[in-house]
């Protein structure tokens, strides 16, 4: 029987293994290792406080064009989509019953300009007379108060006249204001009544346009509590900047302007409304659109924000970050956040200016162990809000 010979080699390799072994050493492959994570040093910065909220679009001018007299439409005098004018003629109503009440109104009116010259000179004749006693006192009286509804007979016919022609002025349908004309809800040889309010035509003014939002009458009693308490800075509602998101997601070019928010609250949704005003030129915006807006309410002079690679959650969903303590070891902190900014998530409680969070490695390290701290190598959009912490 042959018996297989062992190389020296393999023999050496293994007793200096045995050796190191009983001496208390490790091999090489298992020797300890510290894990390198990329850290970002927070500190102090100023975020704009802003609130996003949903609504609709309105029309800055929204004018419901209804009939004040009765008549048939002969004719519509503008296209439907167009622009019309303000004091452009949209309709003309029949004006032959109207031409008939002015021209009668005049003919009243001459009718009570005779019967006050009558009964002046009625009166004049009267009044000579009286005084040599040739007619009663009674005859005089009488005289003068005829003379006086001679008077109000020729003030009622002018009222007339002018009712007439204000009347007929009104069969001329115009435009209150320069708009886009809507669809006409009537066609020539249709019906109008003054009394039914016959609506004709909307004209609405585009440009510019407001969005009504809305916003819970909670966020609105934080926002005033935080300004109170000094941890918002605000410019007026005036200089508020509102950008706009619109249906398909892109954000609108133009920025608007905060006109008003709502004094009172609905009882039924909890809410108010906030109103803003935005150029619309080229017409992208129309009525009863639903967009999204963000709202920039002030400035939080203090904020602390961690690049959102430095935030993860918990099954609860409670963000939570990790961090290098003073010894060097890996920690655990629970954060409480108030949304984004830019790629960093704003941090209102958990952390503290100085504290040194990890955003790169986070995946070679758990809570307690040791690791090794280098300047993380962030986007320049995120770095901007948080210095890059040196090595420990």
């Amino acid at each position: 029987m042959l018996l297989k010979r062992i190389p020296y080699r393999v023999i050496g390799v293994t007793t200096a293994a045995l050796l190191a072994a009983g001496c208390g050493e490790k091999p090489p492959a298992m020797a300890s290792h510290t894990p390198e994570v990329g850290v970002v040093t927070l500190a102090s910065v100023a975020v704009p406080v802003t609130a996003e909220l949903t609504g609709r679009t309105s029309a800055f001018v929204d004018a419901q064009v209804r009939a004040r007299v009765d008549g048939i439409v002969l004719r519509r005098e503008f296209t439907e989509g167009s622009v019309v004018k303000a004091g452009q003629r949209l309709y003309k109503i029949d004006p032959a019953p109207y031409i008939a009440q002015l021209n009668n109104a005049k003919a009243s009116y001459a009718k009570a300009q005779a019967n006050l010259i009558s009964t002046t000179a009625q009166a004049e004749r009267y009044k000579v007379l009286v005084a040599a006693n040739a007619v009663s006192k009674q005859d005089y009286d009488n005289a003068v108060a005829l003379q006086g509804q001679a008077q109000a007979d020729v003030a009622s016919a002018k009222a007339a006249i002018d009712t007439a022609q204000i009347n007929l002025g009104y069969t001329d349908v115009t435009s209150p204001v320069t708009g886009q004309a809507g669809i006409s809800q009537v066609t020539p040889g249709a019906y109008v009544q003054a009394a039914q309010a016959t609506l004709m035509v909307t004209v609405q003014q585009l440009d510019p346009m407001y969005v009504d939002l809305t916003q819970s009458s909670l966020d609105g009693l934080k926002l005033r509590r935080q300004i109170q308490e000094g941890r918002l800075s605000t410019n007026g509602p005036n200089a508020a900047k509102v950008t706009l998101i619109l249906e398909d997601g892109r954000v609108y070019s133009e920025q608007g302007k905060l006109q008003f928010s709502d004094v009172t609250v609905d009882p039924s949704t909890g809410s108010v409304t906030v109103r803003a005003v935005f150029l619309n030129k080229d017409r992208v915006l129309l009525p009863g659109m639903f967009v999204r807006a963000r709202i920039e309410e002030g400035v939080n002079p203090d904020a602390l924000v961690v690049p959102v690679q430095g935030v993860t959650h918990d099954q609860k969903g409670t963000p939570i970050a990790m961090v290098v303590d003073k010894d060097n070891k890996a920690a655990l902190r629970p954060l409480v956040t108030s949304g984004t900014h830019g790629q960093n998530w704003v941090v209102d409680g958990g952390l503290k200016a100085g504290d040194r969070v990890i955003v790169e490695g986070i995946d070679k390290v758990r809570p307690g162990m040791e690791v090794k701290a280098v300047p993380a190598h962030l986007p320049e959009a995120s770095a901007d809000a948080a210095t890059p912490a040196s090595g420990a």
